[in-house]
């Protein structure tokens, strides 16, 4: 799979637009002929980068390959946001011209300290704030919590997506050790441990081993696990990329919920584990089955559901009084790895993209935006998180 042909001629266009609008303005304002000339250099440079993306092959490559792209990618769009800043506010600064009046200049400094910042934004978000971790402590009241379970704690970790890294294991290491010295009485992870290919998972067994929950370890698939996005040789060896997946979950200690639930006690209390398998809108596909994840949805039992994407309760849970599903915890939305002052362009596909919510129904879900990445090599915000929940009784 290539990058789109239409999209690719609308990038290549607006390349031209702006680099040619702003040779001119650089040769026009410049006296010296060496910015013309960096200019140039860094228009063949980005658009050699795009040529590569465009052109190398997505689904059978190597995974160093695709990293390579995903970095050629982020280059390009890393200079070219910055610049279409520039060229808008400058273009807007020349208005009065149309007038005759004198060109704004002081619009053409706000767009370039802009750009700048943007500029900055985005190599922080891909060298620094990428590796940082932010734990998030969130008391849930549940109504009818059982007393012994009042104070239960949950680590939710989501969307690992150790591909990204290569072969480094170190900062999924540190993941680890932050998840163990929180000591939760259960880790939860809510899917997306790989990009593509289980063969990814390989370097991080060890430390993803060290994982610890008093009561376990427990894991669901997300999108990503079932290597829909890579092209098979064979249905068989694709099945067998999720065997293996599974397999190599058990060596590690965690255990999975594929449709199936588990029962959390404590004394002569419990509380109902469920997970289920991808539940998604489209093009995500669906193979979850919350009934026979669990039949009997409407009994007493307090319920918590393992679901990777938001969608799933979104459609099928709020607001629906059959199901009595107290909490659910998912991943998926990576809060579209950008986020800034409590918003996120994940909101435009996603209405419950991160955070707690609820309905009117006692139905409350928590959506964690994940540790790792895909598609872009950064996080611009949307800080890699690591969530302990503490459950209160209500």
């Amino acid at each position: 799979m290539r990058l789109p042909l239409l999209a690719s001629l609308v990038l290549f266009v607006v390349n031209i637009a702006v680099d040619f609008y702003l040779w001119r303005r650089i040769r026009s304002a410049s006296r010296k002929p060496l910015w013309p000339k960096v200019q140039m250099i860094s228009v063949i440079a980005l658009n050699v980068c795009l040529l590569l993306v465009i052109c190398l092959p997505k689904r059978r490559g190597s995974d160093p390959g695709l990293e390579w792209i995903m970095w050629a990618l982020y280059a390009y769009f890393s200079v070219y946001i910055p610049k279409c800043i520039v060229v808008i506010f400058d273009l807007i600064g020349g208005l009065p011209r149309l007038w005759k009046a004198r060109r704004t200049g002081w619009l053409t400094v706000a767009g370039s300290v802009i750009a700048a910042v943007v500029f900055c934004a985005m190599w922080w978000g891909a060298l620094i704030n990428r590796y940082n971790i932010d734990v998030r402590s969130v008391e849930i009241a549940i109504p009818d919590l059982p007393e012994s379970f009042d104070g239960y704690t949950i680590a939710q970790l989501s969307d690992l997506h150790v591909g990204t890294y290569g072969s480094d294991t170190a900062f999924v290491a540190e993941v680890v050790d932050r998840v163990n010295s929180l000591d939760a009485d259960v880790v939860a992870f809510t899917g997306d441990l790989v990009n593509r290919r289980t063969s990814e998972l390989k370097p991080f067994v060890a430390p993803l081993s060290r994982l610890r929950g008093r009561d376990g370890v427990y894991s669901i698939l997300g999108n990503h696990d079932y290597g829909d996005y890579y092209s098979w040789p064979s249905s068989d060896a694709k099945r067998a990329n999720l065997d293996d997946l599974k397999a190599m979950q058990r060596a590690m200690g965690w255990r999975m919920l594929n449709n199936s639930t588990e029962m959390l006690r404590r004394g002569n209390d419990s509380i109902a584990l469920i997970g289920v398998e991808n539940v998604g809108d489209p093009p995500f596909k669906t193979y979850g089955d919350l009934d026979e994840a669990y039949p009997a949805l409407g009994d007493s039992v307090v319920k918590i559901l393992l679901s990777h994407n938001p969608a799933h309760w979104d459609e099928d849970i709020k607001d629906s009084p059959d199901k009595n599903i107290a909490l659910t915890l998912s991943g998926h939305t990576h809060a579209m790895q950008i986020s800034a002052f409590g918003l996120s362009p994940a909101a435009l596909r996603y209405p419950t993209w991160g955070g707690l919510y609820s309905d009117d129904d006692c139905h409350q879900l928590y959506v964690n935006i994940g540790i790792g990445e895909v598609a872009i090599p950064a996080r611009v915000g949307a800080t890699p998180e690591i969530t302990l929940i503490t459950l209160r009784r209500k």
